[in-house]
């Protein structure tokens, strides 16, 4: 498909998650008041099963995205692939936590004609909410065309005050289309999240932005998050040039339980590195990258971990079209047409702001790895 085809999808992509991205700052003031200090986040926050939590954040993007991509691209081919279900929501014991959904549907609704987007009628019932967020039920696939979203990519980081993304991309047959990350905490002020001003963005000038790229233009882009409103500008992003393993800054997940911590600072310090590495939540680590931020993200997880598609899709075509390169720990592609999960991952993924970079990472894992224990 030519690039050029995907104006309407891009511009639709970019405006929706300047909205969710403004529902998500929201929410997350809500949670960091006095009476959200009970564990539950004031019953905005709830366990999966797997313990991981979800929010009031995740459900309401997801409905969002649902509802406005159902407007302006219709129904009938309309699939989606997105990390949440209703499941837990549809439960008589969780009416609060869905009232509480719809109102910040319902809230965020209401302003997306100041973000060029279609508004409902009225505000939207239960049942439509619902709806709208059941209707992600895709699991992708090698073929046909799929929006793939997570709602809040790091909500442990959202929950904590700290890094999250809302994540949107566009797959067909296959290969990512499109990408764009909104990161409400990031910190605009230059080289901020390197610096050290801390991971929700205290202390720099401004916070919160969006990120996009469109596969084969060879351009990324940033857009500053407007309270209330779409900004008239961008900025175009340049992944950092720097090929010097010593000089590059690391970025890894924060949970030890999402990356092995020892390998990986084994393998910097086998290079040579001298920064600290910096432990960021979610796609944000893609968003460092892109931005000249950082150079190396590094993920190595559990043999049994199966890596998804949600959690990376809109991240790899921001950093490759900022110049950046993503690949699994043999070098290969990530591979997007298997469903719901990254299939036949070599070990890890790793993503570097330049194909020098890469190259000499990709060779100190087939160096380190022998002597590994993973």
């Amino acid at each position: 498909m030519e690039v050029e085809s995907l104006a309407r999808e891009m511009e639709t992509a970019v405006r929706v998650v300047h909205l969710a991205s403004s529902l998500c700052v929201k929410v997350q003031e809500k949670l960091r008041l006095p009476s959200s200090t009970n564990g539950n986040g004031g019953g905005h926050v709830k366990s999966k099963d797997d313990d991981s939590p979800v929010t009031v954040a995740d459900w309401g993007v997801q409905a969002i995205v649902s509802w406005v991509l159902a407007e302006v691209f219709g129904t009938q081919n309309l699939s989606i692939v997105a990390e949440e279900d209703t499941d837990s929501l549809s439960k008589s014991e969780s009416l609060g936590l869905l009232d509480s959904v719809s109102n910040a549907v319902n809230e965020a609704l209401s302003e997306a004609h100041k973000y060029g987007l279609p508004k409902p009628d009225k505000p939207l019932g239960s049942h439509d909410i619902l709806k709208a967020i059941g209707r992600c039920n895709s699991t992708g696939g090698p073929k046909g065309r799929h929006w793939v979203l997570d709602p809040v990519d790091g909500t442990l980081g959202f929950v904590r005050g700290d890094q999250y993304a809302v994540a949107l991309a566009l797959i067909e047959d296959g290969k990512v289309l499109l990408g764009v990350l909104g990161c409400p905490n990031y910190p605009v002020k230059k080289e901020g999240l390197r610096n050290g001003c801390n991971q929700s963005g205290a202390g720099s000038v401004s916070k919160g932005c969006v990120m996009y790229a469109k596969r084969g233009s060879g351009q990324a882009w940033m857009q500053p998050l407007i309270p209330g409103g779409y900004p008239e500008s961008a900025t175009l992003l340049k992944a950092s040039k720097v090929d010097d393993p010593v000089l590059a800054t690391v970025c890894e997940p924060v949970e030890r339980a999402n990356s092995n911590h020892l390998f990986t600072a084994g393998l910097a310090n086998s290079m040579g590195v001298r920064n600290q590495p910096m432990r960021v939540y979610s796609m944000v680590k893609y968003a460092a990258i892109a931005c000249g931020d950082a150079e190396v993200f590094m993920k190595f997880a559990q043999s049994s971990y199966k890596e998804k598609i949600w959690d990376h899709a809109a991240g790899v075509v921001i950093v490759e079209e900022a110049g950046g390169v993503v690949s699994d720990a043999g070098g290969r592609k990530l591979d997007f047409s298997k469903g719901v999960y990254l299939e036949g991952l070599d070990r890890g993924i790793i993503a570097c702001s330049n194909t020098v970079l890469h190259d000499k990472i990709i060779g100190a894992v087939y160096a380190s790895w022998e002597s590994s224990s993973l």
